[in-house]
């Protein structure tokens, strides 16, 4: 075993004012603390907030500080991401930048949080990329990892370790938790799932392990977290299963079918054509339905109704708890 150690940085993020600064003073803490850091990577838009006002262009100089932090610490760095200016579009890309302070690749989100996320542009490419002597990194963003073909996409290109930079301040945050230990452990991969705080969100970064172990999961605050992973559990897991047992890429490989939703037709997209526009969803709106809708009202008797009915309880001990009022 080669040994690699990864951190990951918890931040608080302003999005009133650029953070760059900010991210170079907790990589000068960090690099102090655990010298023996290899790569450290920060969460998505941590260098300017979730305003799209703020949008670099790449090449640029923002990422000429991330390469010069780098190249001052001699270490792999993964910036979390920035609003890229592409001209006629804006893109969520994560630059890559190598000890040398090279950017070897720039990934732009593949899955924007629609439908509010509609200024910006989706990524149409794939990233993954090779740290000499250790293994092949993959490289996602927040909302991408609801959508499992990207990280199966990944590590069906050799990618062994994932590193999913992401912004999330909403209340599904602890779904996204379920979601990280899921990718990780039916692509038998490391997951680094960083967030922020401040205006970055809500904190609670995680990083798994390939048999789906959480090895840290942090709070609500600012936090540094750095792990040494061991590649070799990871090609362990997928020679022989998890705990010796499932096999879940080999047996994706070795599939009997091809699935039907891929293929893109009318036949395979009927329901899915049938839910309706992507929009926000409004004051008295019931998503995905067309015609007449039920309200809110009428959809709670219908399920409590069919709770109590499904499990007995009515009578014996009157409505479900939670859904009545």
């Amino acid at each position: 075993m080669t040994p690699f150690a990864i951190a990951g940085i918890q931040m608080r993020v302003s999005a009133s004012h650029e953070n760059i600064t900010a991210m170079a003073h907790k990589l000068d803490i960090t690099m102090t603390r655990f010298p023996w850091v290899q790569m450290v990577m920060f969460s998505e838009l941590a260098a300017f907030g979730p305003l799209p006002g703020h949008a670099q262009t790449l090449p640029g100089p923002a990422e000429d500080a991330f390469r010069e932090m780098a190249a001052k610490h001699k270490i792999w760095l993964l910036p979390g991401s920035l609003f890229e200016d592409a001209g006629d579009r804006i893109y969520n890309t994560a630059p890559v930048i190598d000890p040398d302070g090279n950017v070897i690749s720039r990934y732009r989100k593949m899955f924007p949080f629609q439908p509010y996320e509609n200024h910006v542009a989706s990524g149409t490419e794939f990233t993954v990329f090779d740290v000499p002597e250790i293994g092949r990194f993959g490289v996602s963003i927040c909302y991408d990892m609801w959508f499992p073909e990207t990280s199966r996409t990944l590590v069906s290109m050799g990618a062994e370790v994932i590193l999913h930079p992401t912004m999330t301040d909403t209340i599904d945050r602890d779904v996204e938790l379920s979601i990280a230990r899921a990718t990780a452990v039916t692509n038998q991969c490391y997951f680094f799932d960083i967030n922020g705080v401040g205006d970055g969100g809500v904190g609670s970064s995680i990083i798994v392990g390939p048999a789906g172990y959480i090895i840290h999961q942090a709070g609500g605050g600012e936090e540094t977290i750095p792990v040494e992973i061991n590649l070799g559990r990871v090609r362990r897991e997928r020679a022989v299963g998890i705990r010796s047992l499932g096999q879940p890429l080999k047996s994706f490989r070795d599939r009997p079918v091809e699935f039907p939703v891929y293929q893109r037709n009318e036949r395979s997209e009927a329901y899915l054509q049938s839910l309706g526009p992507l929009t926000k969803p409004h004051r008295g709106s019931v998503a995905g339905l067309k015609g007449q809708q039920k309200s809110p009202q009428e959809l709670d008797a219908e399920a409590l109704t069919s709770l109590n009915a499904t499990a007995g309880f009515v009578g014996e001990y009157g409505a479900v708890p939670g859904i009545s009022k």
